[in-house]
């Protein structure tokens, strides 16, 4: 697949809001039920609270000849990745890990020390290989509706932080 990763741009928006639809709702569905990923994504989010949320945090795009087909986001203030979506049927190619390099090189390129994330029961096997550990297991409510998730970080130290 011919992958490259990106810096957010105007007119993606909308393209991430389907992808994080889908996402919640194709590739999540073997970990949350019906009524779970309804609360978490009732539908595609094309508002413009979306649109600041993805322009305001540092976030990289995997792009193909045929657009996009995941996304990954964090802020830098909070040292906190907030969004990390692919399409259901690139999961398992390599588009987290090349999005997660591109970010964690970006976070150590600022200088941060740590980071943290709230990952899904689908997205904690992929931080867990990528060096993250669980710090407590949580639920987050939704629209009256209890979703399951694990608080999650990574301490990035020694000779790897200043590259």
């Amino acid at each position: 697949m011919e992958l490259t990763i990106r810096s957010y741009a105007a007119g993606d928006a909308r393209p991430l809001a389907e992808i994080f639809h889908r996402a919640v709702h194709e590739g999540a569905a073997s970990h949350y039920s019906p009524e779970e990923r309804a609360a978490w994504s009732p539908e595609v989010p094309l508002t413009r609270s979306w649109e600041l949320r993805l322009a305001e945090a540092e976030t990289v795009v995997a792009d193909t000849p045929g657009g996009p087909v995941g996304f990954m986001s964090f802020d830098p203030a909070r040292a906190y990745l907030d969004l990390a979506f692919v399409l259901p049927e690139v999961m398992g190619k390599g588009v987290s890990g090349a999005l997660y390099a591109v970010l964690e090189g970006r976070a150590r390129a600022r200088g941060l020390t740590r980071l943290e994330t709230e990952a899904s029961l689908l997205a904690e096997p992929f931080f867990r290989r990528q060096g993250w550990r669980v710090v407590r297991r949580q639920t987050v409510e939704r629209l009256g509706v209890c979703l399951s998730n694990a608080l999650m970080e990574k301490t990035l130290k020694g000779k790897e932080a200043a590259a």
